[in-house]
């Protein structure tokens, strides 16, 4: 084979028993959580690093002046907000750590099927033509294929 760039074996009992189980963990700590919308997403107002720390000081100084803010704006709701923020960040990196490695892996051993089916298919086309592997070799050949361009789909305009 030209390409093993990685070598991972893992069983149905272990991904069950293991991995399924902690994502069943998971999907019940998403209780009470949302999902945006596109278009949620796109109108909202977002906090970047900047924003956070405006956010981060407006908090200290309502905190130390709440006599400023309108009876009806919710303190507590604010600042657990805040304190919500903080404990979700920390396992977001490393959910997005594990997301990250799974999506390599991923493509790594897709990679690696690619490019061994690309060699193994040129042995085919010089060997199989001796062995009656023709069909196959021409169905495997048909992801090659390149469509023609409709003429008549394509007119100059002038």
């Amino acid at each position: 084979m030209k390409q093993n760039r990685i070598h991972l074996a893992l069983t149905s009992q272990y991904l069950e028993e293991q991995v399924d189980k902690a994502l069943d963990t998971l999907d019940a700590f998403t209780h009470g959580m949302i999902s945006l919308t596109p278009e949620e997403r796109k109108g909202m107002t977002k906090m970047g690093d900047k924003s956070e720390a405006f956010c981060r000081l407006a908090i200290d100084v309502f905190k130390q002046n709440e006599n400023i803010l309108p009876k009806t704006f919710d303190m507590e709701a604010y600042l657990l907000d805040l304190a919500t923020l903080d404990l979700l960040r920390a396992r977001l990196v490393r959910l997005n750590r594990i997301s990250q490695m799974i999506s390599d892996t991923e493509m790594a051993l897709g990679s690696d099927l690619m490019v061994n089916s690309l060699e193994g298919y040129s042995y085919l086309k010089i060997a199989g033509k001796s062995l009656g592997l023709d069909d196959l070799r021409e169905q495997m050949g048909a992801r090659f294929s390149r469509r023609a361009k409709k003429n008549a789909d394509v007119m100059p305009q002038h």
